[in-house]
């Protein structure tokens, strides 16, 4: 713990993909660690770690979110760090994208976001060093093609941190997104899946067509990201505030 500058932490979306990888990292290095998500039985598997708690939460519910941090207060603590990293995507051409899409996507990636950024500053000691992260995407930060709302939930997400970072600057809690390329993660193999359904493309050739997006020509790792929220989490980045790291290899 002595690299690190946080000691409980909070990550939404933390039963599988990155979260899953972000909970274990911190958690082998000492951090009491809270994972949150809408299911029990993945939240489970990674709860098997002593050092990690599970709790069923939606991010996209404000009573819910305020129940969970109620619920790890209890438990382990208030957090110094919070990973809001739950998110969903789904691909139509705008012509196709229907309100529907568009909410669930702003409910899940942004508002999510912001109730979880703004309950858990509420129960943090903000007096000592304290981390908000949202692990956001290179879509925050550029356009692609057929996936409209989630770009624009992206894009807010940065807005979000951006402000909260000019907001919170007199304090000790920094507020940063990291924001990974295309990653090696179940929302990956979705994304191959549906290219693979709407194009007739084989499992191989989709993936190849999204890893050479990439310059380095490979998807990120979600251990790149993980790693580089514990750079966050260390004293050395302690004045890294109201940023989007981009993780990609160059892409952006």
């Amino acid at each position: 713990m002595a690299d690190l500058a946080i000691h409980r932490a909070l990550i939404t979306g933390g039963g599988s993909g990155v979260g899953a990888v972000m909970a274990r990292m911190l958690a082998d290095a000492g951090v009491k660690v809270a994972i949150a998500g809408r299911r029990s039985d993945v939240l489970a598997e990674v709860a098997l770690h002593q050092n990690i708690t599970a709790i069923v939460a939606d991010v996209t519910d404000e009573t819910s979110v305020r129940d969970m941090y109620a619920t790890m207060v209890a438990e382990i603590g208030a957090p110094d760090l919070v990973i809001a990293n739950a998110g969903m995507a789904e691909s139509a051409p705008i012509g196709k994208t229907s309100v529907d899409l568009w909410k669930r996507t702003i409910d899940v990636n942004l508002t999510g976001t912001f109730l979880t950024f703004r309950e858990g500053l509420a129960v943090m000691d903000k007096a000592k060093p304290g981390r908000l992260i949202s692990i956001a995407s290179t879509a925050g930060l550029k356009g692609y093609a057929y996936v409209t709302a989630y770009c624009a939930a992206k894009h807010g997400v940065i807005g979000l941190v951006e402000g909260m970072a000019a907001e919170l600057a007199r304090s000790s809690v920094t507020v940063n997104a990291v924001c990974p390329g295309f990653m090696e993660t179940p929302m990956l193999e979705q994304s191959v899946e549906n290219i693979v359904a709407k194009t007739g493309m084989s499992t191989d050739a989709a993936r190849a067509s999204l890893a050479k997006i990439n310059p380095q020509n490979r998807f990120i790792q979600p251990d790149e990201v993980a790693n580089t929220v514990m750079w966050l989490c260390s004293p050395l980045a302690a004045s890294i505030t109201g940023q989007a790291i981009s993780v990609s290899g160059g892409e952006v």
